[in-house]
């Protein structure tokens, strides 16, 4: 997959300014911003960062970010702001935070495969902005049904944390599986050498026996959707991990 990268976004404060000071609502007009009644000096993310959902779909857990003062207290009432690509829906894309200086939106994810950046904004008591910026992956159709193979086959001994519907078996192995987000091991691995570790197990590249081959289970298209799907969702992100887009 072509790799297209958007302008990074510049937190120019002018353009950030008069973004908190005016706000573009879906249909082009213009509505006024809630007037924050708190300040903070850094904006954080609290939960549901890089998640991972189909194109075109929900995120699975609200995005949650918090503002703080110089000593890490939580501010209520500061403005936050999330800007992201065309095609990202935010609900909401602004408002002011909570008692616990906390801000909740719901993310629907654009409608193209790769890496969406939502940025999260706000604003010091001297008007300059400060910001975060956080991935948040959808996957396209191969990548998908590497997701489903992966919750059938991989994710029991991979994922070594357990849920309600799996128990991990991660840690009765004596060599730990590495995790399909680990980018930094999986991303030295090229994808014929992924796919004769799925194909014939961990021996056919002197990796450990524990590794099973699914050669005869899984097909040459399931294999390939598997290593679609691990460069998907590595941390950090492959330089074939597709498309990422930011704010235009």
């Amino acid at each position: 997959m072509n790799r297209r990268l958007l302008p990074n976004v510049t937190l120019c404060s002018a353009v950030l300014l008069s973004a908190f000071s005016l706000y573009c609502s879906r249909d082009g007009t213009s509505a006024q911003l809630p007037k924050p009644t708190g300040f903070g000096a850094a904006i954080v993310e609290s939960s549901g960062g890089k998640q991972i959902a189909q194109t075109g779909a929900l995120l699975p857990q609200p995005l949650v970010v918090q503002v703080n003062d110089e000593q890490g207290n939580a501010v209520a009432g500061a403005l936050v702001e999330l800007q992201a690509a065309t095609g990202v829906n935010l609900d909401p894309a602004y408002g002011l935070t909570d008692s616990s200086g906390q801000l909740t939106t719901n993310i629907t994810l654009g409608g193209m495969a790769g890496r969406y950046q939502i940025m999260a904004s706000t604003i010091e008591k001297s008007g300059k902005p400060v910001a975060i910026k956080i991935d948040e992956i959808a996957l396209g159709y191969q990548q998908t049904l590497g997701s489903e193979l992966n919750a059938e086959y991989c994710d029991r001994c991979h994922n070594p944390e357990s849920t309600a519907e799996r128990v991990s078996n991660y840690d009765n192995l004596e060599v730990k599986p590495h995790p399909f987000a680990d980018g930094d091991t999986l991303n030295k691995i090229n994808d014929a050498d992924l796919a004769s570790i799925i194909t014939y197990g961990g021996p056919a590249l002197n990796k450990s026996a524990l590794m099973p081959a699914w050669g005869n289970t899984l097909s040459k298209s399931d294999i390939q959707g598997l290593i679609s799907y691990i460069r998907a969702v590595a941390d950090p992100a492959p330089r074939s991990a597709g498309s990422f887009y930011a704010r235009n």
